[in-house]
């Protein structure tokens, strides 16, 4: 600013001189014209005011250029911005709400090929399976105030060196788990160094998958547990409808193999239907007792209570980062599961499939939390998606599926969200 006070200062001055010069002219000019009538010049209001009139229409022009170059510059930082992570980006997610936006079209999507990925199961390959549209392909989700950085596959490899990433939870999970996987294996130059550390295919029976890149000594790893509480047998002199229990107050068996980890995904949800429990014969215990007339709802939040005493009591906050993921909500056209339509784009109107029970009761149970937890809210992300399931296109195409998604696919952008939290 300081050239511009010299300029304006200079200007003046020049005025000044300029204005002077002419009226001593003027006088000059008078007293040598003999016999001419006097006459009294006088400065007009514009030449009173020309220097103050120069100077504004200066400060005019310089506010001009500013708001140009504002509306010029800051757009292309923020396309800059997107897809470059070597910013400072440290405080991206303390002044953007990442979960608060809309599905926007992006051809640069999909992240990779399924079919190239030998860790996608083959029911969630739609494109594999006979899907022919590739529009549910080309969406990104894009917060109102912000961008999420597309993050480079070989970035996330070298962050993830030497950790061990664990997702538990339902089958809605191992496809996050698939997800991921994939993703990362498109920056491995070489494939076979990413391998099954059992030597299992991805199937949706098996407890425990764990995928280990070696070139940077890490893993990935999924546990299945739909409940994330202990499923038992019936109790003894149970009523006879009571087949099996779930043990409200006694976190899965398998949870001690969670600890040690570096991150830590939780979800469930999808098994929290009459369904799944009731119409199995499966019910509510506490300790000894049958709570043959609780409540889905008040249930998991029994279960929710015990897995963050859990957390609290085991987890070291110092070395592990843990997350829960919200609530999935599906496409069914009824009640029943037995009608699916998958649309060719997102919907408008997600029908109240924006809001979940389930995802309110897990923010309720982690603000009370010790160990700091981050919920991932993709409920309402997803609630539009309806373009994005499985549908007929999975490798029983006589079932149709409106609850699992396609991959690639919308759990693609539940692990980019993930990563803006874990590397910003």
């Amino acid at each position: 600013m300081t050239w511009l006070f010299m300029m304006m200062h200079n200007f003046s001055k020049s005025s000044s001189f300029n204005f002077n010069r002419s009226s001593s002219f003027n006088r000059r000019g008078t007293s040598l014209s003999v016999g001419s009538p006097r006459v009294n010049v006088r400065p007009t209001w514009v030449s009173r005011h020309l220097p103050v009139i120069t100077v504004v229409g200066y400060l005019v022009m310089l506010l001009l250029v500013i708001c140009a170059s504002y509306s010029f510059v800051i757009p292309n930082l923020k396309l800059s911005f997107h897809g470059d992570t070597s910013l400072d980006t440290s405080a991206f997610l303390d002044t953007c709400d990442v979960l608060d936006g809309t599905w926007v079209p992006d051809e640069s999507y999909p992240l990779y090929n399924a079919s190239d990925c030998p860790f996608t199961e083959q029911g969630f390959n739609c494109l594999d399976n006979g899907r022919t549209d590739r529009e549910y392909l080309k969406w990104r989700w894009k917060p109102r105030h912000c961008n999420i950085p597309k993050f480079n596959a070989q970035t996330v490899l070298e962050w993830l060196r030497n950790k061990r990433l664990v997702f538990v939870g339902d089958s809605m999970s191992r496809t996050q788990w698939e997800s991921l996987i994939c993703f990362l294996m498109s920056g491995v130059a070489d494939k076979k160094s990413v391998y099954e550390v059992n030597g299992n295919s991805i199937t949706k029976t098996i407890r425990f998958l764990g995928v280990r890149f070696s070139s940077f000594n890490f893993t990935i790893e999924f546990f299945r547990s739909v409940f994330l509480v202990q499923h038992g047998w019936m109790p003894k002199h149970a009523p006879k409808r009571v087949r099996s229990t779930l043990m409200l107050d006694k976190l899965d068996d398998i949870s001690n193999q969670w600890v040690e980890s570096d991150i830590l995904i939780f979800n469930t949800g999808q098994w929290w239907v009459s369904g799944k429990l009731f119409e199995t014969g499966c019910y509510f215990q506490v300790g000894d007792s049958l709570k043959l007339g609780m409540s889905i709802p008040t249930a998991f939040g029994v279960a929710l209570d015990t897995w963050a005493s859990w957390v609290d009591h085991t987890i070291n906050q110092s070395r592990t980062k843990v997350f829960f993921r919200t609530f999935e909500p599906s496409h069914w056209s009824d009640e029943t599961r037995r009608f699916c339509n998958v649309t060719q784009y997102p919907t408008l109107e997600t029908q109240g499939k924006d809001q979940s029970i389930f995802s309110d009761i897990a923010y309720n149970t982690v603000k009370n939390m010790i160990v700091p937890v981050t919920v991932l809210q993709i409920t309402s992300m997803s609630a539009p998606r309806s373009d994005a399931h499985v549908g007929t296109w999975s490798d029983k195409s006589s079932v149709a599926d409106c609850s699992h998604w396609c991959l690639p696919g919308v759990p693609d952008m539940w692990n980019e969200i993930l990563l803006s939290y874990l590397l910003l």
